[in-house]
């Protein structure tokens, strides 16, 4: 079988450097673009990706996340849920000097595991219920039904929003789905080549990455531009003819997701200021999302930290959206509001990269 080059595209610059980059070295015939869709994305997204595969000639195929049978496993779960019992926080134990106390079993001796000695830990809290409460049951299960929306079905079926910590909408809404694509083509015989958008200047996690790599099983890893910056990006396209997402002239550092959990102070207030629908949105899927929720509070973003003592659910209700959208109206602090951001216009452009001036010579 033939050698099929997939190049995953975002709608994003580097993507679309990267796709240019594979049918200029191999034609459009051996090249497939896939777009991993999480439904969380402005209608500039998808409107580029059809400018691209007409000034390109590439297919770019749309790729999307389903979630029914888990959300049908959880309602199952939640309707029989009789256990008993509670369920506690806990902290490590540490000594007067700072250093580790090791757990010991009833005679004494250290308790090990995996050939090292286990911390001691104690509960925090009078800690929680361990089932489902009658009322809860009732909150979630009127909830818990496919929407059709993957990002809104995912956070339903975990009953919570992503975070940094927890970022598992990458995993669920992307990643799985462009490796069970290509996964399939390589039991179709073919060998495979994932051409990746990546740049080291992107993040201190991929400041090593390299630039091919082999996975084995016939499947193949090209990075072109992973020593490039982003400047570079928009130049190599800028040099074809090919115009960015019109979101770069419209404020975004980034176009993926709209807005993504992980959005900057001044990302949200562009958001506010430009695409409030966006967040109008958001704010009825915290109310989908906390319903399906066990502890009946779930927000899209996390900004205020428990830095006081406060009860969980007070720190919840200052991180809905709307909280969180007057939070970014503020200056460094969040304690002023700044009277320059009323001057701004949202007609205007905002690019963060220079596009503008780009546009207008």
């Amino acid at each position: 079988m033939s050698i099929i080059h997939v190049a995953s595209v975002s709608s994003g610059i580097d993507s679309q450097a990267t796709l240019e980059q594979a049918v200029e070295r191999f034609g459009a015939h051996r090249v497939i673009g896939i777009f991993c869709d999480t439904d969380n994305e402005d209608q500039a997204v998808y409107d580029h990706l059809d400018y691209l595969e007409r000034e390109i000639g590439v297919r770019i195929h749309r790729l999307k996340a389903t979630f029914a049978e888990q959300i049908a496993a959880k309602r199952a779960f939640i309707a029989r849920d009789t256990r008993v019992g509670r369920e506690y926080d806990t902290r490590k134990v540490f000594d007067y000097i700072g250093q580790p106390v090791w757990k010991r079993d009833s005679a004494g001796n250290i308790v090990m595991k995996k050939g090292r000695p286990v911390q001691k830990e104690v509960r925090v809290g009078g800690g929680r219920r361990r089932r489902w409460s009658n009322k809860a049951k009732r909150r979630a299960l009127s909830v818990l039904h496919p929407t059709g929306n993957a990002f809104l079905d995912l956070c339903i079926w975990k009953g919570r929003f992503p975070s940094r910590k927890a970022q598992f909408c990458t995993e669920e809404l992307k990643r799985n789905m462009a490796v069970e694509f290509q996964l399939g083509l390589i039991e179709q015989g073919h060998t495979v080549v994932s051409w990746q958008g990546v740049r080291r200047d992107e993040s201190e996690a991929r400041k090593n990455a390299p630039k091919f790599e082999s996975l084995g099983g016939g499947m193949y890893i090209y990075r072109p531009i992973v020593e490039w910056t982003k400047a570079e990006a928009f130049a190599y396209c800028a040099a074809r003819g090919r115009a960015p997402n019109p979101l770069y002239l419209d404020g975004c550092d980034r176009v993926g997701c709209a807005p993504c959990i992980n959005s900057k102070k001044e990302e949200i207030r562009q958001t506010n200021l430009r695409r409030r629908h966006h967040l109008e949105r958001i704010s009825e899927w915290e109310r989908i999302v906390s319903m399906s929720s066990k502890r009946g509070y779930s927000t899209f973003f996390h900004k205020v930290d428990d830095q006081s003592g406060e009860r969980a659910a007070r720190i919840f209700s200052r991180n809905e959206v709307w909280e969180v959208v007057q939070w970014a109206q503020t200056t460094r602090g969040g304690r002023q509001f700044s009277l320059l951001h009323d001057l701004d216009d949202s007609t205007g452009c905002s690019s963060s990269y220079g596009l503008c001036d780009q546009a207008a010579a």
